[in-house]
């Protein structure tokens, strides 16, 4: 009887204990997608992590209920045999072994590998031009978007994708996000060009990617020695699930396995395409090299760079140029050497080309995990489901990048000094202050992506060159193509935007045979950010990044008389400007007609001006802005004439590239040229009014910051504030000689 009671006791027992697992079961499911680890199925496939574990707790579930089973089974019997000579147990219910060894015929998963939250994973990309700067970004996003992990990018560049990239990942200031920069120039013939063999240089490659397409066979050198693995992407890849998912994979190679590839999903190796096609040698369909996952220490010590090159020379010999790429290098490698791949499902590399079989590597959306637009046509490829593709690939290519700056909490973040002094400065605003939306508008630090579009225009030697400089944002657009038309120099513009309407700007550049024509226009986009519309750091932007000794610093709504550019040349090198400190002044008028018979010659000008067709700029609202240009000697003037300074002065000049940058404390309407002209004087700098230039300001509607202005107190006081602080550092740098300003301003 003892015995009956004990055994219903441990049915009790195993009840209860069921029935906290499956409410553990529930609950943990539930959350696991905020836990702390990423596990990797190394038995169920490539199911996401949160399956793996309902699978293990269902099966502890399902052997809690065997032994509910078991003791029910043996508590019948207890009780149809009494107290007398009841037989024993095969196995204790403590042990949780199923009778009959069920236990050990049943497969049991190994040990299964994680990933750390706060393990750091590393990615590398070669990535070389204008283009592939600007693509590389949504695959930036996507990846950013999803990821729970530190992360370190290593970029493979040329050093156009260097300015670009370096540029934009300190301006975007990501947390956790390191990024490291390698020189491809480096790798092209090697370091040592005269001791040393070319590293991919010698290899003949018909790829569309060029040279820059055979880097990834190079990483082994490229990157630092101590880093033992590495995931590497294409360009053109598109991130539909967490990059740390891909990472775990990494725990399921063999002892002999070094890479992770992705199955060719075209017939290209199989080389049935056309008649004579002869592609490389490859195992089976092959491999695509768009999403590679690499052992490094291993493929070290087994001599990777030997074998490939060995491999690429035995081939080339009959082959004569990899069509390719590295995608034909590593598949001759592999053919010769099966053990060394491990093969990634198929939508770890969803590949869409035209006439793929990528349909097969997913039968629902939440079986994609990496889109890889690896055809020329890119977003136009011929797939059954390409629209969904592309809506997915568009969501991440408009999608606004600042709202990927999150915290990975939890995790150690390396210090930033950028970073550290810019919260510190953050912090030690006064929110009360009335200002404190000026005084944070500038302490914004918005992302910058320099030469959006390509740009080739080299600058000669020649010492007299200038470049117009400018900044818009999106309502000024319509005045590109005629700015074009009447200068034909280089340009350097900011694009005041966001994500979206930057990809609405490049559909217009590329669509107007005017702008699509010019190679000299560098377009460098600030990501919008704020309310107010931060002029003077556009200009900034715009400044920087020219090529020539000069700049004319003008503003978009402005269109510079025809032949202006060569006018200026030769303007420079008659006063001998690259031997004098000078600013000169183009005079500045204005129309109040869209549609304008623009004047050929200042004699036209005159004209027009005399019949009232044309103003002096602003004379009837800002008379002070421009009347030190002293129109009237302008008139009859045939020599270059140098103007005092004063108040309020606000010409539009050219002067040397290393001028003093504009002051960002002036964002929005109001003093931000003006400041500038009296820094230009405070360093000395003569002003001479050109005779023969001209520029006149086309009509437009007030922006938001003019109407803000003229409808806000609030707003021209904290104005009236920033110049006086302004006035109170110009004297700490300048001494005595700005006390005339301070004098000039109070007299007013």
């Amino acid at each position: 009887m003892l015995r009956s009671w004990r055994v219903k006791l441990k049915l009790l027992l195993a009840t209860v204990t069921l029935a906290v697992l499956l409410s553990w079961l529930y609950l943990f499911v539930g959350s696991l997608e905020y836990g702390r680890f990423l596990l990797l199925p190394p038995c169920l496939g490539e199911q996401p992590s949160r399956d793996v574990e309902r699978e293990a707790l269902a099966s502890r579930v399902r052997r809690v209920e065997e032994e509910n089973q078991q003791l029910r089974l043996q508590l019948s019997q207890a009780q149809m045999e009494g107290s007398d000579g009841s037989p024993q147990w095969g196995a204790s219910a403590e042990d949780g072994d199923p009778p009959g060894g069920e236990r050990s015929n049943r497969t049991v998963c190994p040990k299964q590998r994680t990933v750390h939250k706060c393990e750091l994973l590393h990615v590398a990309i070669v990535c070389a031009g204008h283009n592939a700067s600007r693509d590389v970004v949504t695959l930036v996003k996507s990846i950013l978007f999803h990821r729970k992990n530190p992360l370190h990018f290593h970029f493979i560049t040329d050093s156009v994708a260097h300015q670009i990239l370096q540029t934009l990942f300190q301006s975007w200031m990501v947390p956790s996000v390191h990024v490291s920069f390698y020189n491809a120039d480096d790798l092209k013939a090697g370091t040592c060009p005269s001791l040393c063999p070319p590293e991919v240089s010698w290899i003949p490659n018909k790829h569309y990617s060029g040279i820059y397409g055979l880097m990834k066979l190079t990483l082994t050198k490229a990157l630092p020695s101590n880093l033992s693995k590495v995931i590497v992407l294409d360009t053109d890849i598109t991130f539909a699930t967490d990059i740390a998912e891909l990472w775990a994979v990494f725990g399921k190679f063999s002892d002999k396995q070094v890479i992770g590839l992705v199955e060719n999903q075209s017939d290209w190796y199989l080389g049935n395409l056309w008649k004579n096609h002869k592609p490389w040698p490859a195992l089976g369909r092959g491999f695509n090299t768009g999403v590679i996952l690499l052992l490094l220490d291993r493929l070290r010590r087994l001599g990777w760079e030997q074998m490939w090159r060995l491999t690429a020379e035995r081939e080339l010999m009959s082959m004569l140029s990899t069509s390719l790429a590295d995608q034909d290098i590593f598949n001759a490698v592999i053919k010769q050497d099966p053990a060394l791949v491990y093969r990634l499902p198929c939508f770890w590399n969803v590949q869409l080309s035209d006439h793929t079989r990528s349909e097969q590597c997913y039968t629902e959306v939440s079986d994609l995990k990496v889109i890889h637009w690896n055809s020329p046509k890119k977003l136009r490829v011929k797939n059954k489901h390409v629209e969904f593709f592309r809506n997915l690939y568009l969501t991440f290519l408009e999608y606004d990048g600042n709202l990927l700056r999150r915290e990975l909490f939890g995790c150690a973040s390396l210090p930033s000094p950028p970073s550290d002094q810019l919260q510190q400065a953050l912090e030690e605003l006064d929110e009360d202050d009335p200002c404190y939306d000026f005084r944070r508008q500038h302490l914004t630090q918005h992302r910058v992506h320099l030469f959006f579009l390509q740009y080739e225009f080299l600058a000669l030697p020649n010492p007299t060159d200038v470049t117009l400089v400018a900044q818009l944002s999106m309502d000024r657009l319509q005045m590109l193509e005629a700015i074009c038309k009447h200068w034909a120099g280089p340009i350097s513009l900011a694009l005041y935007m966001s994500d979206a309407e930057a990809q609405q700007f490049l559909r217009y550049a590329q669509a107007s045979e005017v702008l699509s024509a010019r190679r000299n226009v560098a377009y460098h986009i600030v990501y919008k950010e704020g309310q107010f519309y931060p002029i003077n750091l556009l200009r900034n932007v715009a400044l920087a990044n020219t090529q020539t000794p000069y700049v004319f610093l003008t503003d978009i709504d402005f269109l510079p008389m025809y032949g202006l550019y060569d006018y200026l040349r030769n303007s420079i090198q008659q006063l001998e400007l690259p031997q004098r400190k000078a600013a000169l002044i183009v005079p500045a008028f204005e129309t109040l007609h869209y549609r304008l018979t623009f004047p050929k010659s200042k004699a036209e000008l005159l004209s027009m001006l005399d019949m009232g067709s044309l103003y002096t700029f602003r004379y009837h609202v800002w008379p002070k802005g421009h009347a030190p240009t002293d129109y009237a000697k302008w008139r009859t003037a045939t020599v270059p004439y140098r103007v005092a300074w004063q108040p309020d002065f606000e010409p539009y000049v050219v002067v040397r590239r290393d001028c003093p940058k504009y002051d960002q404390r002036f964002v929005g309407f109001g003093w931000n040229k003006v400041s500038h002209i009296m820094e230009l004087d405070a360093q000395e700098y003569e002003l001479l009014v050109l005779p023969n230039a001209f520029m006149i300001h086309m009509p437009h509607a007030p922006s938001f910051d003019i109407s803000k202005f003229r409808l806000s107190a609030g707003y021209r006081g904290c104005l009236q504030t920033l110049r006086e602080e302004f006035h109170q550092d110009l004297s700490r740098r300048y001494g005595a000689a700005a006390l005339k300003y301070l004098t000039a301003e109070r007299s007013l």
